[in-house]
């Protein structure tokens, strides 16, 4: 079968056109422009290409090739070029989901599905590494790039399918997995979920659709990660495998998950000093910081200075009075303007300063652009050890990679 993907390229599609790859499907695809799976699709030999999708790769690829279906990114408008040229060619186009649900159910596989508000890509990526260490045969797709393997991969002997259910877009209610994996449940996504009781609602019916559900784990003493949020993470992931795995030795999952050498943007380490993270709720910041002090006191660092680009400003709307407590920890915090995608137009957007100057942090803020200026000062500050922390959903990443790249 030949499947195209529009918006290939990013954490979302990227590891699912792996996937699909791997389980002998012919794979092309577009996107706007490079994305952070962009090396693996090259390494795969995947034929992508980047520019306008204005329809015109699509239709040479549908010609020469002939494609059976459409995977589209959230993102994609209904009246993208892509997706209108390939339903009027009658080709079956679906979101991720569809398509996910429908190559699990070819080919057998039990779901343990990882959701939450929080810590589902770093609880995946354990249950991935850990089940991989312990040498039980697994397919697992990440909405994130990891150090030992691609984000999405097929095992032809594997019995169990490894998934970071993201409830964005409701995605998540199109399974029925063997077991999920709540992490918590907050509230976010105010775009798709008008009212915290619409969102806990949509994760009660996707625990209802889940044979077994772990949730909540009590923090295990034998967990040593560092970080109380990845202990948490840890816990669930610890629970997961004693119900998948009951025979191996407890000692030995726990050995493993302690070695677990972090995933993408989830508290990743640049070079000394230097971490990225994916964090851009109150909640996500408040418990990544706690992670941060606790690294600065154990590793002696000057200080803790945070980056800050949030995500969203329809997202800023719902959380702005969320941030009060969300930087106490922190002893410098530089705020960017937010990042902007799939916005209201209608709201005005909040700038750094309406959104800074309620917070507990607000004389160790600085208002700040991505520019020569910040890159001068981090630079400072990583010179006299102090510890440098990004939180970003957006293209802040990229920057900080480049400026302290060894």
């Amino acid at each position: 079968m030949n499947v195209y993907f529009s918006g290939i390229s990013g954490t979302g599609l990227g590891p699912l056109a792996e996937l699909a790859q791997d389980m002998g499907l012919t794979i092309f695809g577009s996107d706007l422009k490079r994305g952070a799976i962009s090396d693996e699709l090259d390494n795969r030999g995947i034929e992508v290409e980047y520019g306008l999708q204005d329809g015109t790769f699509f239709k040479k690829i549908n010609q020469e090739r002939g494609v059976n279906w459409l995977v589209y990114s959230s993102a994609i408008p209904e009246d993208h070029p892509e997706l209108k040229a390939a339903r009027e060619k009658g080709i079956k186009c679906t979101k991720r989901d569809a398509f996910l649900a429908d190559l699990v159910e070819q080919k057998g596989l039990k779901m343990i599905a990882v959701a939450g508000t929080h810590g589902k890509t770093t609880t995946t990526a354990m249950l991935v590494w850990a089940l991989s260490q312990l040498e039980i045969p697994v397919s697992y797709l990440i909405g994130t790039t990891i150090s030992w393997g691609n984000g999405g991969h097929y095992d032809n002997s594997s019995q169990y399918f490894i998934y970071e259910a993201d409830e964005y877009d409701r995605n998540f209610l199109a399974y029925h997995p063997y077991l999920s994996a709540i992490t918590c449940i907050d509230y976010d996504h105010p775009d798709i979920y008008p009212t915290i009781e619409d969102y806990r609602a949509a994760f009660d019916k996707f625990m209802a659709q889940s044979e077994i559900v772990v949730k909540n784990t009590t923090v295990n003493s034998a967990i040593t990660l560092v970080g109380g949020l990845r202990r948490q993470d840890a816990s669930i992931a610890l629970e997961v495998i004693q119900k998948i795995a009951p025979n191996i030795d407890f000692h030995r999952i726990v050995k493993v998950l302690n070695d677990f050498p972090g995933a993408g943007r989830r508290f990743e380490r640049i070079t000394r000093g230097i971490y990225t993270d994916y964090a851009h709720h109150p909640n996500e910041i408040s418990s990544t910081i706690k992670m941060a002090v606790e690294l600065k006191e154990r590793d002696r660092y000057a200080g803790l200075a945070i980056i800050y680009q949030p995500h969203q400003n329809t997202r800023q709307h719902e959380v702005k009075d969320q941030y009060k407590y969300a930087f106490v920890g922190a002893d410098k915090v530089f705020w960017l303007p937010t990042y902007l995608t799939r916005e209201n137009p209608d709201l005005p957007i909040l700038t750094p300063n309406e959104l800074s100057d309620n917070t507990e942090t607000k004389e160790q803020t600085e208002v700040v652009e991505l520019d020569d200026d910040l890159a001068q000062k981090l630079h400072h500050l990583h010179d006299n050890n102090w510890l440098i922390v990004l939180m970003t959903a957006g293209p802040a990443d990229g920057w900080l990679r480049k400026q302290f790249a060894e």
